[in-house]
């Protein structure tokens, strides 16, 4: 049964941090009280940060990684190595990555995976623009850095097939992550021996 509050606007703030992930009604009120507790310029400024983040923040027009700017610094970054770029499913994928500082490419963010059953098809993610940026010729190597779940080994196969007319080395990570895992949740160590220790792949069909 739903606990009554006092106070309606307590009760909409309650509601409105419950619907974040991971936070339960009791969690929600906890922060709610908390916020509450704190200067108002301290929760005007948290709620800008927030109300910034949303409507300001742009995808990176190369990769899609989440970017302050039209190219997001990975990208812009000299000192990468152009010709590698590593498939991932979204940008937390990206941020476990570049916490292991064992690649030095760049990035495509496919925004997602295949999925049939949550009617997530090939059309919803940014396939073609990874094939287009494939079909300029400047990348040698192409990393499927994908969980290891059912739906991300379908989403490699469709890319494999969708990649392997043109001339390049198409290598998936080593299987240091297990069949079934989520590439955000694995180990910094695992994770970073497997972009290094990376196997071409290798499909039939």
């Amino acid at each position: 049964m739903e606990q009554e509050l006092p106070s309606k606007l307590l009760h909409t703030a309650v509601d409105e941090l419950s619907r974040l992930p991971g936070i339960g009604r009791k969690t929600a009120l906890r922060l709610a009280l908390h916020l509450m507790k704190q200067p108002a310029d301290d929760v005007e400024r948290f709620s800008r940060a927030f109300t910034a983040m949303r409507n300001e923040i742009k995808r990176c027009r190369e990769c899609g990684v989440l970017s302050d700017a039209d190219r997001c610094s990975i990208c812009a970054n000299p000192r990468r190595n152009r010709a590698v770029v590593c498939v991932v499913e979204s940008i937390r994928e990206v941020l476990s990555i570049e916490n292991t500082q064992q690649f030095n490419g760049l990035y495509h963010v496919l925004g997602g995976i295949i999925s049939p059953m949550d009617g997530v098809s090939p059309n919803d993610l940014l396939i073609d623009a990874l094939i287009e940026r494939v079909s300029r010729g400047e990348i040698t190597e192409v990393i499927l850095a994908l969980s290891t779940t059912m739906e991300g080994e379908t989403t490699c196969y469709y890319l494999y097939k969708k990649l392997s007319p043109y001339p390049l080395l198409i290598t998936t990570i080593a299987r240091g992550v297990g069949f079934g895992d989520e590439l955000e949740y694995t180990d910094e160590l695992t994770l970073g021996r497997s972009i290094k220790n990376r196997q071409p792949l290798v499909m039939n069909g």
